[in-house]
């Protein structure tokens, strides 16, 4: 038997994981600032994986001229213990190419107050 939980649900023991996994590797204090370090390079695909729910805005306007439809979306979620509301460049499979805007929190409802009150 499988179970399966969003990024956002088990943030937690996800980042408590790597930064052990790279404490034993690289030393004790560099575990933690080398996980951030990840978080932060793959920033949009790890807050689109931990969103919770997200709601269409809009076309978004591709200043490149190749054929790719993109849409803003705004989510929330909760990764790496701080609850966020994001607005999200995805295109029409559901892949995120970009963040535009994100606030985090330290409470879910004023995550959740946030999404709501979004136009």
């Amino acid at each position: 038997m499988s179970m399966i939980q969003s990024i956002g649900t088990a943030s937690d023991r996800v980042m408590a994981a790597l930064i052990s996994g790279l404490e034993l590797e690289f030393g004790r204090g560099a575990g933690e600032a080398l996980a951030h370090r990840f978080l932060e390079a793959e920033e949009t695909d790890f807050h689109w994986d931990a969103r919770i729910q997200e709601r269409w805005i809009g076309a978004y306007e591709n200043i490149r001229d190749d054929d790719l439809e993109l849409d803003r979306v705004r989510i929330y979620g909760r990764l790496d213990g701080k609850w966020f509301v994001a607005v999200m460049i995805v295109d029409g499979d559901g892949n995120a190419h970009g963040m535009m805007g994100k606030r985090t929190f330290d409470r879910r409802k004023g995550a959740e107050m946030a999404f709501a009150q979004a136009q």
